[in-house]
């Protein structure tokens, strides 16, 4: 645990805290005997400071972005795939305790509990070290990354907004290559409106192709 705590940024006062929010339902079942309790109220409760947090700062920081806005900032820093990649960035799925039918299974690797065990992580933070430490959890490893996921809802968002403006137009995302070493990856994907190709993009990730492969058909469609 010592190695998640460095990449944390933080020392718990009680490791069992942060035991408990790695404990899956699975683990905690197999050994309900024992007394053990699974990390599902910690997520309750992280999920909560999470959002506060976000919102909290959206509000400071942007004083002239509307409400509409301000919610869809907070949804995509908050959403399962950015707590997803927090997770991934922390191996939190090398230090989870899961049942042996779920580690088997490939629980490790799931988005969904990955997710789920990042708001539990926050909350065993929160109870630790209050409101303060909580906080810079999230500053570190999710609101550091605000531009980055603003960008990628703009050019989504606005392509969307523009193809809706004639009735019957909807928008697609393709995976068309896969180019470089298992390191240095490269995706391209391309977008399409009705089926027609109207932009492609390359990136590292597979979202930042789809982020550029928008980007792209825009300012082919605006001319």
């Amino acid at each position: 645990m010592k190695n998640l705590e460095e990449r944390l940024g933080y020392r718990f006062h009680d490791p069992k805290l942060l035991e408990h929010a790695l404990t899956h339902s699975s683990y905690a079942n197999e050994h309900r005997s024992s007394g053990v309790t699974s990390n599902e109220r910690l997520e309750f409760l992280g999920d909560s400071i999470l959002g506060l947090i976000v919102a909290e700062h959206l509000f400071r920081t942007h004083p002239d972005m509307p409400e509409g806005e301000l919610t869809r900032t907070r949804a995509a820093l908050v959403c399962e795939d950015s707590l997803h990649e927090v997770a991934l960035t922390l191996d939190l799925g090398s230090y989870l305790r899961l049942g042996k039918g779920e580690a088997a299974g490939g629980g490790r690797t799931r988005a969904s509990i990955l997710a789920d065990a990042t708001e539990a992580t926050l909350a065993a933070v929160y109870l630790d070290g209050g409101f303060g430490a909580a906080r810079s959890i999230v500053q570190n490893f999710i609101l550091n990354k605000e531009r980055e996921k603003a960008v990628d809802r703009d050019y989504k968002t606005s392509l969307q907004e523009y193809v809706q403006r004639t009735p019957g137009q909807s928008v697609s995302y393709r995976l068309v290559e896969e180019l470089g070493p298992d390191h240095d990856r490269v995706f391209v994907m391309e977008a399409s409106v009705n089926g027609k190709v109207v932009g492609r993009g390359r990136g590292h990730t597979k979202k930042e192709a789809e982020q550029l492969s928008a980007k792209a058909a825009l300012e082919q469609m605006r001319g």
